[in-house]
């Protein structure tokens, strides 16, 4: 795994856990970190991430921050 994909692996990791603790309930965030990791698991690790997952890291990191306020 490239340090690129480690990384996005590990703001992946935050979103699962801010969805455990405090997103729970809110489906527009679960859809978009389900959406995330179906793409991680297609996504080839040995290169860079694409355009996709980058995007739908973005969208789903964009909706846990509104949900901070």
């Amino acid at each position: 795994m490239n340090d690129t994909f480690k990384e996005l692996k590990e703001r992946m990791r935050k979103l699962d856990e801010f969805l455990t603790l405090r997103g729970q309930g809110n489906t527009e965030l679960a859809q978009a970190v389900s959406q995330l990791h179906r793409a991680a698991r297609k996504g080839d690790r040995s290169r860079e991430p694409t355009p996709e997952l980058r995007g739908l890291l973005d969208k789903a990191e964009s909706i846990a921050r509104r949900i901070t306020g």
